[in-house]
């Protein structure tokens, strides 16, 4: 890294040459008027104007697709020499201003579209009381401003009537014989004209012209998470940018690929193919996120390559090259399709009942790795263990990257006979968590609803088959309570357990409208003549639910409470093939 410092003039004909452009990961520029009128009247005054950041092509670091400043059209063929880091819109609207010789595409306050081109007034410029901003003008395309109201209008569409009152167009400031012809235009021979231009000269024209940038070059050696990281630290003000859209460049600039089949490769067109086609197949793949798909590729590359851990941390992701996406994307893409088989199995259906897209990763890599070795019936059974043990175990919230090479590496050798995973060791469920999970924004608490799908639980109102993914997903099964709120609150019920995963269940719209808010006992006896199910059919249907029929008859709160609570840990309890703790001083088992 070096600390340098160049002129704006020359930065600018790079600017214009193609030899500065942008990494193509920057977003666009969008800097509106005043914006612009504030830096430009940074520069006319000599005011230092921030560190402008660059890096150097050729290295690792400046493999991305590149791409002009906004405005800028370089001759063809042209390969940037620096990528331009920090300082976009500075110098996009410095070059947009000062240089293009068009009016600049911009907005205004009110986010309105404008074309304008920018002048400043030469006697008040050189007020020495003056405000500097108050002297740039922004003119529309056709540098006429009606007067409103008792808003005074300018009229600047002719060069004539730029010397008349004495507005100097900007973009030519770094034309010396525009400058000149336009100078001697405004003086006329005219003395007092000639003494403003030489003070506009001397106050304004050479602070542009020699106006001085401070720079900070990074060699091309710099490596790509270290430009990544150096760009997220000096562009805290915008919204930051993602390890795709970073890969999206890096690829996008793979030469090879370029060469070989006459067209970049374009990332997110790729990842939209794949995402449609999961989407498609399986619903519950639908909250599936580009960086989720990358960590898989990127899991299942570094188990191949032995020089390199097991990993999927950002910085790895950034340096899969485009080969190694090439050779994985499309295992994992079938992996996920055998994921979402995996997921119906374990019953679960839908995006929202998924208790952790972030086990999805992990998932796909293992059938990446194991291939179907996966479908024999003793590894499909320590699969599901070790997903429950990460459900009810809690264990995949927040940030898990650094628990997913573990598992992969793991979970492999347990499936080829070696030890139990950290993942299953360390999975511990606490009884007392039931009385906790009261939402879906736990993941344990969709693990029990997948968990009675599972035994087969019966709609009360259709008993004649269990409630089916199909159901789910038309939205005519959803959680309701077992004892209505409306009951728990009369009865003095606390508010922890009425609302609890335990006293919740999956029931139909029609069962749940037939139950309404009265007490279990007369709700089923309603039920049972609007469905015409008879009383021991339905308490069949009840107890497919974990829930003891006769105790929901009696309208007896604390006993189906502390009964189906039993029976829910019962239910956990194998799933993750390992004793839930009923008391959280006993020691772990």
């Amino acid at each position: 890294m070096a600390l340098d410092a160049r002129s704006l003039s020359d930065m600018l004909d790079d600017v214009a040459a193609g030899h500065i452009q942008l990494p193509d990961f920057q977003r666009e520029w969008k800097w509106d008027d005043e914006h612009i009128t504030s830096i430009l009247a940074t520069v006319t005054m000599a005011y230092p104007m921030g560190v402008v950041m660059t890096l150097e092509t050729g290295g690792p670091g400046g493999k991305f697709k590149a791409r002009p400043l906004a405005g800028v059209e370089p001759p063809d063929g042209v390969r940037p020499e620096q990528l331009l880091l920090d300082g976009q819109q500075r110098m996009t609207s410095l070059y947009r201003a000062l240089k293009s010789g068009r009016p600049v595409e911009t907005v205004d306050q009110r986010d309105d579209p404008r074309n304008l081109w920018y002048y400043i007034h030469i006697e008040t410029a050189i007020n020495v009381k003056g405000d500097r901003e108050a002297a740039i003008r922004s003119l529309p395309e056709n540098k006429v401003i009606k007067p409103i109201g008792r808003r005074p209008g300018l009229d600047l569409s002719s060069a004539a009537l730029e010397y008349e009152q004495g507005y100097f167009p900007l973009w030519i400031a770094f034309d010396s014989d525009k400058v000149e012809e336009w100078a001697r235009s405004y003086s006329k021979n005219d003395e007092s004209r000639f003494e403003l231009w030489k003070a506009f000269r001397k106050a304004v024209l050479e602070n542009i012209t020699g106006y001085s940038v401070p720079l900070i070059r990074l060699e091309k050696k710099t490596p790509k998470d270290a430009v990544c990281t150096v760009f997220e630290k000096v562009n805290t003000g915008g919204v930051p940018l993602t390890v795709f859209e970073l890969l999206t460049a890096t690829f996008a600039g793979d030469d090879g690929y370029t060469e070989q089949y006459g067209e970049e490769f374009h990332l997110p067109d790729h990842w939209k193919e794949t995402r449609d086609g999961l989407k498609a197949a399986y619903p519950v793949l639908s909250g599936l996120q580009n960086t989720d798909f990358l960590q898989a590729v990127c899991l299942a590359s570094t188990y191949h390559e032995e020089r390199a851990p097991v990993s999927c941390k950002r910085r790895d992701i950034l340096d899969l090259d485009l080969d190694d996406y090439l050779r994985w994307a499309p295992a994992i893409a079938d992996a996920l399709h055998w994921a979402g088989e995996f997921l119906a199995e374990q019953c679960v259906f839908r995006a929202e009942d998924l208790p952790y897209r972030t086990q999805l990763p992990p998932l796909a890599a293992l059938r990446t790795v194991l291939g179907r070795a996966t479908d024999e019936p003793a590894a499909r059974e320590k699969l599901a263990r070790w997903y429950w043990c990460g459900v009810f175990g809690e264990q995949y919230g927040g940030t898990a990257d650094s628990r997913f090479p573990k598992d992969v590496e793991q979970v492999t050798a347990w499936l080829r006979g070696g030890p139990e995973p950290d993942s299953i060791q360390e999975a511990r469920f606490v009884v007392r968590r039931l009385l906790s999970m009261s939402t879906r924004g736990s993941a344990a608490y969709k693990g029990v609803f997948a968990l009675l799908l599972q035994q087969g639980c019966t709609d009360w109102y259709y008993t004649d088959k269990p409630i089916s993914g199909d159901q789910l997903a038309d939205n005519t099964v959803d959680i309701q309570r077992i004892f209505p709120k409306a009951w728990c609150d009369k009865q003095k019920i606390d508010a922890t357990r009425r609302d609890s995963v335990v006293n919740k269940t999956l029931l139909s719209g029609r069962a749940t409208k037939a139950l309404g808010t009265r007490s279990p006992a007369t709700g089923l006896e309603v039920l049972e003549r609007e469905s015409g199910v008879r009383a021991n059919w339905l308490d069949d249907a009840v107890q497919t639910h974990a829930i003891d029929p006769d105790a929901l008859r009696a309208s007896n709160f604390d006993t189906v409470f502390t009964r189906r609570m039993d029976e829910l840990v019962r239910l956990i309890e194998r799933a993750m093939g390992q004793r839930a703790v009923r008391n959280e001083t006993e020691a772990p088992v």
